[in-house]
């Protein structure tokens, strides 16, 4: 059971990801991913795994040691609700890049890339973006990364 969660985790953002990298101009995608609760399915598989274990999580949020992480890491439960919070956590991340993206008009082929990394490496891609977004201002509105027409 913990093995086809920890596969669940990441099946259920799957297609928020599809819509926002593969669809990111369609007014569903826009509406989808406009709301936060895209998320909610993440973590409930999180909760599925965690609320079982709470006891042995508690002490590890509340007093944080490596020690402490190491053994609630021993559990393959544990280790799945841990992927299930990174899950929904990288696709909250994502959905805010999306939306930003859309607001400041940043052609969809710059932003696929940077989804993509988002699903892979969060901690790298959104300080990526984040420098992104930096360089965009500095571009005159009218010259946007956004195509010519």
């Amino acid at each position: 059971m913990t093995a086809f969660l920890f596969d669940l985790s990441f099946y259920v953002a799957a297609p928020f990801w599809a819509l926002m990298i593969l669809a990111p101009g369609w007014r569903v995608t826009r509406a989808i991913a406009g709301s936060p609760l895209i998320v909610l399915p993440a973590v409930a598989v999180n909760l599925i795994l965690m609320v079982p274990l709470f006891a042995e999580f508690w002490p590890v949020v509340t007093q944080p040691s490596l020690e402490g992480l190491v053994s609630l890491a021993t559990r393959p439960e544990a280790l799945a609700a841990l992927w299930a919070q990174i899950i929904a956590w990288d696709l909250f991340v994502g959905r805010w890049m999306y939306l930003d993206s859309r607001e400041k008009n940043v052609h969809p082929l710059v932003m696929a890339p940077m989804l993509l990394a988002t699903i892979l490496l969060s901690p790298i891609a959104l300080p990526a973006y984040l420098l992104l977004r930096v360089i965009i201002a500095q571009i005159p509105a009218r010259q946007a990364l956004t195509p010519e027409l």
